[in-house]
């Protein structure tokens, strides 16, 4: 049985040790390089910060594959890591900082832009062919792997603690899903402070895979893209939603040819079925699956693999649980949904992370025992998104719990109103948010190559929606913003358009 993901490194690295394992612009490591260099980071932290065992780590560093060989070489070291995002506020990083307390900070080169008295580690730059092995038999799989920052409602950032357990499940259910080998080669655009990330990252360690970590600069210009993903032979991708609308508001599969695309999963946001149907109607061979999951869950619970058409206006599966994962649908008497009811989303497995780190508080409040079994100590994780079963079993996403709203007496999902206006063929993103002073709804909305006024496109929607359902108001944006995952930056758009009162005329 696979104890840690170590185990994986050293297997790839035993198996494919000259085959590239992660590169980036400026450089490339294979397995048996990646694990010299982890070794030798790993006997620089014990050295620095002495033999001590499940402590965090950060890294400091550009997203990069000196970040793949931070995280290894942390993990050698018999801690666990948490990158930080180096473009965020140092104000923001310092809160982190403050939660985590790190034994030390990895950088990639003798630069410190952060406050606070933490044991600094510069990531070694050779290769020591006679670097020694570290036993890795006292690191359990219930140790943590790494620590993940979301952002928190009280301005704190919470950090999301993983297991070597949780990842390796994920890991070994994906590669028997998705057929990942030492074949896959994974274009990576997440963030590595993104939970999507770990896919790329030990989906590769685990099959003696590729991972080419795309520019930034390629998601602005789509032609640079395309020419990247084909120099790499990339065939896998797993993106936010809003990368790949970007790449079909932007007609690039009109007039651009990937040659080597077999797979395209998404996660992260909810994936526009107009903007899914031009990538399947350009690539209609290549498979599409619906990833669903947030951070507490180690990235995904739930898949729906594309398998039949849908309209623009229907909405997409999230589908069925992954494997060692229970969803329960739970109405507000915390009783199993009926039928097709609406209800919050909760889930049991090893998927489930070990809580926030530091925060007692909120992991009581977010992972509960099992209203269903009072037998026994048995968690569920309370996502706060509600879903419904759709007529085939299927589950389905239709908010959050904090998008729903009651208006003039109805109850009312936002996320429903951004369906039926994503599904306008003008429209390329839509965003709606509830103005609580002026008790309207106001609709922020891009346009797709088009010239069309705030009241044709009302007198479109007044065909899909209810009247109670109508937007008080209309916002045209050139493009919405997105925040540093690749989400439609909502917490923007509302400090913008409402706060500000600029959405309040």
């Amino acid at each position: 049985m696979i104890k840690n993901v170590l185990e994986y490194l050293q297997s790839s690295a035993k198996n494919f040790p000259n085959k590239v394992a992660f590169a980036d612009s400026n450089q490339e490591v294979t397995f048996c390089e990646l694990n010299k260099r982890a070794l030798e980071l790993a006997w620089k932290i014990r050295e620095q910060c002495g033999e001590v065992r499940r402590r965090p780590i950060a890294v400091y560093m550009k997203k990069s594959v000196d970040c793949i060989i931070a995280f290894m070489g942390i993990a050698y070291s018999g801690n666990f890591y948490s990158p930080l995002d180096i473009s965020s506020p140092l104000a923001r990083n310092n809160k982190i900082l403050e939660v985590l307390k790190p034994m030390a900070i990895i950088y990639a080169q003798e630069e410190n832009t952060l406050d606070g008295s933490w044991e600094n580690i510069i990531l070694p730059r050779e290769i020591d062919d006679n670097v020694s092995d570290i036993d890795i038999s006292p690191i359990c799989d219930v140790d943590p792997l790494y620590v993940l920052f979301t952002s928190g409602s009280t301005g704190q950032p919470k950090g999301v603690v993983i297991s070597h357990r949780s990842v390796i499940d994920y890991a070994e259910w994906l590669a028997d899903t998705f057929s990942f080998d030492e074949h896959t080669v994974f274009g990576n655009q997440a963030p590595f402070y993104f939970d999507n990330s770990i896919l790329d990252i030990y989906s590769t360690l685990k099959n003696g895979a590729a991972t080419y970590i795309i520019p930034d600069i390629c998601f602005t210009f789509h032609k640079q893209l395309f020419a990247y993903l084909n120099e790499h032979k990339i065939n896998t991708l797993f993106w936010v939603p809003s990368a790949l609308v970007s790449v079909a508001n932007g007609r690039a599969l009109d007039e651009l040819h990937l040659e080597h695309l077999e797979k395209v999963l998404f996660c992260g946001e909810v994936m526009p079925n107009k903007q899914l149907n031009i990538w399947r109607k350009a690539y209609p061979e290549v498979l599409y699956a619906n990833l669903y999951g947030p951070t507490e869950i180690t990235d995904v619970c739930a898949y729906y693999i594309v398998d039949r058409e849908f309209s623009d206006d229907e909405p997409l599966p999230i589908g069925v649980p992954c494997a060692n994962t229970e969803i329960i649908i739970l109405d507000e008497d915390n009783k199993p949904v009926v039928g097709q009811g609406l209800g919050e989303l909760c889930v049991r497995g090893t998927c489930l992370s070990l809580g926030y780190y530091d925060n007692t508080e909120k992991t009581e409040s977010a992972f509960v025992q099992n209203p269903l079994n009072p037998y026994y100590h048995d968690l569920l994780y309370r996502t706060g998104d509600l879903v419904r079963f759709n007529e085939r079993g299927e589950i389905e996403y239709v908010c959050r719990k904090d998008f729903q709203i009651k208006l003039q007496g109805h109850r009312i999902e936002l996320g429903e109103i951004e369906t039926a206006t994503l599904a306008l063929p003008e429209v390329g993103q839509a965003c709606a948010l509830y103005d609580e002073e002026k008790k309207r709804i106001v609709l922020i909305i891009s346009l797709i190559n088009v010239e069309i006024g705030e009241k044709q496109l009302y007198q479109q929607l007044k065909v899909k929606l209810p009247w109670y359902m109508l937007p008080g108001k209309i916002i045209l944006l050139d493009e919405l913003p997105l925040n540093l995952n690749g989400k439609v930056d909502r917490v923007r758009l509302r400090r913008e358009y409402l706060e500000d009162g600029t959405g309040k005329s």
